[in-house]
């Protein structure tokens, strides 16, 4: 395969690298840059261990060679929030214990990100529907959607005090 400088801004920073522009993501994120939020699981784009935001929304990273994400925001679990100042995502997970063995859990949280970004106040059925393309073998599924709806909780705005 033939390479050239792909440039990629990841989590803030600008990141140049030669490699080929059909590279996958993941592989440049894990191997290149040492994040390991991402989870290559299936390596086809159907478990969304991988998941990160391409410009807000979420993208299955094993499927998307690096050429596509050129020059857009991309948003690793590292990138969202730090273990002193977690996102309200990681936030809410944290709080509603939504993890067991942890493999799915950074495509979870990507998801959730990602519909937070679009539909700041989902219902049920949207969050299932932002969820269902997400594998858990653990079974936590009911912690997981308690941590998204609490989620939408700490990111609503904060309402004015009525006198």
């Amino acid at each position: 395969m033939k390479t050239r400088p792909v440039t990629l801004h990841v989590n803030g920073q600008v990141q140049t690298l030669d490699v080929s522009p059909e590279t996958p993501l993941i592989y440049i994120l894990r191997n290149d840059l040492q994040l390991n939020g991402p989870k290559f699981g299936c390596g086809l784009g159907e478990c969304g261990a991988c998941a990160v935001l391409v410009d807000g929304r979420p993208v299955r990273s094993c499927a998307i060679g690096v050429a596509a994400v050129e020059n857009r925001q991309i948003t690793t679990l590292e990138g969202l929030g730090t273990s002193e100042n977690p996102h309200p995502v990681q936030q809410a997970f944290i709080e509603m214990q939504a993890a067991q063995c942890g493999y799915c859990l950074n495509g979870m949280i990507i998801a959730t990100a990602g519909l937070l970004n679009r539909d700041p106040r989902p219902d049920e059925a949207a969050i299932r529907k932002a969820l269902s393309r997400h594998l858990c073998r653990c079974g936590t599924h009911i912690e997981i959607l308690a941590a998204v709806r609490r989620a939408a909780e700490l990111m609503a705005p904060v309402k004015e005090l009525q006198p």
